[in-house]
């Protein structure tokens, strides 16, 4: 089990983040932002097989490669494509569906669910295909559960909503389950030997009190999970792009306490420290922030990306260094140094 990603579109260019949870059983991937480009080079399976597309908000440099997603999956049988994004992302997501002239759509299958993610509330509605996404049909309004947006069986996404000069971008954070596993060490020491049996164990659709015969006995399913499993904490990985918050701000203790522990921070770090008023007046973060966040989000590791076209190969290092000050273990993403 783990979660495997790779940053989409290179330095100075626009990024995008595609993670995937391999459970060892089943795939499920995620993909953060749709900038220009950042799809190229992507099997049309892969493209097809992205479960959740996640914005964090709707400035060009982070949607523009959008069309060659919807391209691919706007009619994408049995299984339906859901879209994530901050207020104002049902309006974006309608414009978008319907600006294209359609026909021969009355027989396509294809169901698209929007999500709009708000300070207290999440929004959403469904479009199809057959109806040349026409109609909008919403559904229930439903409360933001503290962060979490989505409860999988093998992750949870959550979201945070973040400030972006006059605007609002969201932050994610996407948390894989904690790896249950029989310690084979312990099965030992018990004298037990492997069987079908163990299976009731990691499923947790069975009770504890349930009865399992080992052996030509009869124990409960809750003694033998005491007994015989350990229970790892899951990875994690954080995408933070297009925001900035300070030390002394109350959103910054928030955000630290929201990344505690998480192993994989990608952030944004558009601006050198000698731009800090620039990075200002446009809301976005500089190498010093990235690095003291990471740290106070007890973060194993940082990546930066969106970095600006402006800087060459040199300055892109001096960038690199700032950060590292507050944080040893940063690191652009691979092939960019």
């Amino acid at each position: 089990m783990a979660i495997n990603w790779q940053i989409l579109g290179g330095p100075g260019a626009d990024n995008a983040l595609l993670a995937t949870v391999d459970s060892g059983q089943s795939l499920n991937r995620i993909l953060f932002d749709c900038g220009g480009g950042c799809l190229d080079g992507l099997q049309t399976s892969l493209l097809q097989s992205i479960d959740h597309l996640c914005f964090s908000h709707f400035h060009m440099d982070h949607v523009s490669g959008f069309d060659t997603f919807f391209r691919h999956n706007y009619n994408r049988p049995e299984v339906p494509v859901e879209v994530w994004g901050p207020p104002e992302t049902l309006a974006v997501m309608e414009h978008r569906f319907r600006g294209f002239v359609w026909n021969l759509h009355a027989d396509q299958p294809g169901e698209w669910i929007v999500h709009e993610i708000g300070a207290d509330r999440i929004e959403a509605a469904r479009f199809y295909t057959r109806e040349a996404f026409a109609e909008t049909h919403r559904l229930p309004d439903r409360p933001v559960d503290a962060t979490t947006i989505q409860n999988d069986r093998e992750y949870r996404l959550e979201a945070m909503l973040l400030p972006h000069a006059s605007t609002s971008t969201v932050g994610y954070r996407l948390v894989e389950r904690d790896r249950i596993n029989i310690d084979a060490s312990k099965l030992k020491l018990r004298g037990l030997q492997p069987g079908p049996w163990l299976k009731s164990l990691t499923d947790t659709s069975v009770d504890d009190a349930q009865l399992v015969s080992v052996e030509g006995q009869d124990l409960p399913v809750g003694q033998l999970r005491e007994d015989l499993l350990t229970t790892t904490p899951g990875d994690s990985l954080a995408y933070l792009t297009d925001f900035r918050i300070e030390p002394d701000q109350a959103e910054w203790t928030s955000l630290i306490k929201w990344l505690d522990g998480t192993k994989t921070i990608v952030c944004e770090c558009q601006h050198h420290l000698d731009e800090i008023f620039a990075a200002r007046k446009t809301g976005h973060m500089t190498p010093d922030l990235a690095g003291k966040l990471a740290a106070g989000s007890n973060s194993t590791k940082l990546v930066l990306h969106h970095v600006s076209r402006r800087y060459q190969k040199n300055e892109r290092s001096e960038i690199l260094a700032s950060a590292r000050k507050f944080f040893p273990a940063t690191e652009w993403p691979g092939g960019w140094e």
